[in-house]
């Protein structure tokens, strides 16, 4: 029993990992956003803690170049390396447009949080089931508010994102297990 258990556990823990079918907001939104953070470097390894294997926390964003037409904004953490298509780690919406930043382990007042690729609304840390994956935390600036709810369905808050993008800025950082 113990064994069948363990086996299973493993199944749902690759299954979570491995795949997702995101598809990737506003690729054509004018690249304006600064994003940046007191942990991550552009093209270096997330530190553990932020992973599956640390605490799972959610690091520190901060941004700079939102426009001024900016009605609010939305974060995206996903890993395009994902063996099954791109996994959305976190999908943070409608963020006031004065925001500038995140603190570790929060989401900002009034924010949403729409459903994962693991179809929970919170973030996932990286989890990659082998390889080096990059994850890239994109915040993009909405032209309006989607309004969606806590909880909103995966593909209805990328296409509402989709929809509204009018700038994006992105910081990429790597994993491997």
């Amino acid at each position: 029993m113990r064994r069948l258990l363990l086996w299973a556990a493993v199944l749902v823990s690759t299954a979570a990992c491995s795949g997702g079918s995101g598809k990737e907001p506003a690729v054509t939104a004018p690249t304006s956003i600064t994003v940046t953070s007191p942990v991550l470097r552009e093209g270096d390894t997330i530190p553990s803690k932020y992973t599956c294997d640390g605490k799972g926390t959610s690091p520190p964003l901060a941004w700079t170049g939102t426009p001024a037409n900016a009605k609010a904004l939305a974060l995206v953490v996903d890993d395009p390396d994902a063996p099954r298509g791109t996994f959305t780690h976190w999908v943070l919406l409608d963020l006031d447009s004065r925001t500038s930043s995140i603190a570790e382990g929060t989401t900002p007042p009034g924010a949403k949080q729409a459903n994962n690729s693991a179809g929970k609304p919170s973030y996932y840390g990286p989890c990659p089931p082998s390889g080096t994956h990059h994850y890239r935390f994109t915040v993009y600036a909405l032209s309006k508010a989607t309004n969606l709810a806590d909880g909103a369905g995966f593909d209805e808050a990328l296409e509402a994102i989709d929809a509204a993008t009018i700038a994006r800025g992105r910081l990429t950082a790597l994993y491997s297990r």
